[in-house]
C-alpha cells in the first residue's frame, strides 16, 4: 500500500519533531517537517496528502498561507495548529477550507492523530472509488465496450452520448444478436446511475402468469404458492436502470399496469396495499416494429409514447462493412487471453470469408463463428477453412436420424432454443409457431 505523505510545517522545531514523532508510529505515514512554507512550497511537487500547518509562521499567517495551498490542490486537507482558541478565527479558517483546527494544550496530540485518521479514510475512499469508476468506465465505455468505426454506428454512438448525458427513457431496436443489451449497460454504466443497479427483465422469458409478480413482487399469501414476501424488479433497481428486454411481448393487460407505474412512479406488490414510490430510468429493447405493433393493436398507444423517448436502430452486422473485421480481431484477443494462448492472425482468404457473409445471427453469430474458428485454427493463424457458418435450417444432419414427428419437432426446437440462447419469443417467431406450444412442450418433458 502507497503511504500517506505528510507535510509537517512549523517554526518551533521541538514541536514539530513531536508532531512527527507520533504520527511516524503509524508505519504508512511519511512524515517530513518543514520550518517555513517557503521551504515548504519548495517541495510541494512530492503532492504530499496532508499539511499540518502552524497558525503563526515568520513568513505568514495561517489564513494567508491555507490560500496558497489550496490553490495548488483544493482537495489537500490542511489541519491547523495554533497556541490561540480564537472561536472566530477557527470558523473563518475552517470556512476557507481547511480540514480542522486544533488548539495547542495537552490534547493536541490526540485529536490531531484523530483528524489525520479520519482524513487518511476520506481518501483511501476517494481512491477507491476512483479506482472503481475506472474499472466501470473501462469495462462499459462505449469505445471499448462497443466495437465499430463504421458511419452507421458512429451515428449511434452520437445518440448514446446525448442518452448518457440525460435520465430520458431509451427505446433500441434493431435485429436478434445485434447488442441491445450491451448498449443498455453502456448507456448506465456512463451515466449518472451508474452506482445504483442495472436490472435485466427479458420479458419473453416470463410466463404470463408471472410477469406482474416479477416486475413489481408480491406479499406473501398473495397467491397459492407465495409463501415469503418477494421483491419485484422495479424495487431492485431503485436509484438506477431497469432494461426492460423484448418488451414487445408483453400482453396488453401487463401493459395498461406498466403504464400506470411508469406514469404515477408508483407501485403496489401483487396483495398489499402500501404503495412504494419508485426512482427508476427505463431502457427498453425490441425486434419488433413498436409503431406497427401498436397500428395491429398489439401494443398501447399510450405506453408506446411514454416508452418511445430517445429511439437507438442498431444496425444489421451486414450493414456495418469493416465493423465485421474490427469485432473479429477482438472476439481473437479476447479468446486467447481467456485462453492463455498467443494471438491468433487470421489469412486474407479467411477475412474475405468473414466480410462476404451476411450473418442473419448478428454479433452473436460473429463471435461463435470466430470462437470454434480459434479453436481449429493451427499455427496461430486461422484459415478460411476453420471459418464454419452453419445454418440450422438445413434438415440434412436431423433426417439422418429414423425418428418419430414429436421427436422431430423436439430436436428442432431445442436446435432454436440454442441458437437464440433461451429467447422462447425469437423461436416461436423464428418456428411460426406459438409461445404456448413450446412452454407446453418444456413442462411435459418433450424438450
Amino acid at each position: 500500500m502507497k503511504q500517506y505523505k505528510i507535510f509537517v510545517v512549523d517554526d518551533d522545531p521541538i514541536y514539530a519533531k513531536l508532531i512527527s514523532y507520533q504520527l511516524s508510529k503509524n508505519p504508512d505515514y511519511d512524515v517530513e517537517i518543514y520550518e517555513n512554507v517557503k521551504s515548504c512550497l519548495k517541495n510541494i511537487h512530492k503532492s504530499p496528502d496532508l499539511i499540518t500547518l502552524d497558525y503563526f509562521l515568520p513568513d505568514g499567517t495561517g489564513k494567508e498561507l491555507l490560500q496558497k495551498f489550496k490553490e495548488f490542490n483544493s482537495d489537500l486537507p490542511v489541519i491547523i495548529i495554533s497556541g490561540q482558541s480564537d472561536i472566530l478565527t477557527a470558523i473563518e479558517l475552517l470556512k476557507l477550507g481547511a480540514y480542522d483546527y486544533i488548539v495547542k494544550d495537552d490534547d493536541t496530540i490526540t485529536r490531531l492523530w484523530n483528524a489525520v485518521k479520519n482524513a487518511r479514510e476520506q481518501h483511501d475512499l476517494k481512491e477507491e472509488v476512483a479506482i472503481l469508476r475506472e474499472e466501470i468506465g473501462k469495462k462499459f465505455s462505449i469505445s471499448k465496450g462497443i466495437i465499430g468505426s463504421s458511419s452507421v454506428m458512429k451515428k449511434v454512438f452520437g445518440i448514446m452520448e446525448k442518452a448518457i448525458k440525460s435520465n430520458i427513457t431509451v427505446s433500441i431496436s434493431g435485429e436478434t444478436g445485434t447488442g441491445k443489451e450491451v448498449v443498455a449497460k453502456a448507456i448506465h454504466y456512463n451515466s449518472k446511475r451508474a452506482k445504483k443497479p442495472f436490472v435485466v427483465v427479458n420479458v419473453s422469458a416470463i410466463p404470463e402468469d408471472l410477469i406482474e409478480s416479477e416486475m413489481f413482487g408480491h406479499e406473501k399469501g398473495a397467491f397459492t404458492g407465495a409463501d415469503k414476501k418477494r421483491i419485484g424488479k422495479f424495487e431492485l433497481a431503485e436509484g438506477g436502470t431497469l432494461f426492460l428486454d423484448e418488451i414487445g411481448e408483453m400482453s396488453l393487460a401487463m401493459q395498461a399496469k406498466l403504464l400506470r407505474v411508469i406514469q404515477e412512479r408508483e407501485l403496489n406488490r401483487v396483495g398489499g396495499n402500501e404503495t412504494i414510490r419508485i426512482d427508476v430510468r427505463i431502457i427498453i429493447a425490441t425486434n419488433k416494429d413498436l409503431h406497427e405493433e401498436v397500428g395491429k393493436k398489439l401494443f398501447r398507444e399510450d405506453l408506446y409514447y411514454r416508452l418511445l423517448g430517445l429511439p437507438i436502430e442498431l444496425p444489421p452486422l451486414r450493414n456495418r462493412g469493416n465493423d465485421k473485421m474490427l469485432l473479429s480481431k477482438y472476439f481473437i484477443k479476447v479468446y486467447c487471453k481467456e485462453n492463455s494462448q498467443k494471438m491468433i492472425a487470421m489469412s486474407t482468404e479467411a477475412q474475405d470469408k468473414i466480410l462476404n457473409y451476411s450473418f442473419p445471427g448478428n454479433v452473436r453469430e460473429l463471435k461463435a463463428v470466430i470462437e470454434l474458428a480459434s479453436v481449429l485454427s493451427e499455427n496461430n493463424i486461422i484459415q478460411e477453412d476453420d471459418i464454419s457458418f452453419r445454418n440450422i435450417n438445413t434438415l440434412t444432419d436431423v433426417l439422418s436420424f429414423d425418428l418419430t414427428l414429436e421427436e422431430y419437432n423436439s430436436k428442432i426446437i431445442n436446435s432454436y432454443i440454442k441458437k437464440y440462447e433461451g429467447n422462447i419469443t425469437a423461436v416461436a417467431k423464428a418456428l411460426n409457431i406459438g409461445k404456448s406450444t413450446i412452454y407446453r412442450m418444456k413442462k411435459s418433458g418433450v424438450i
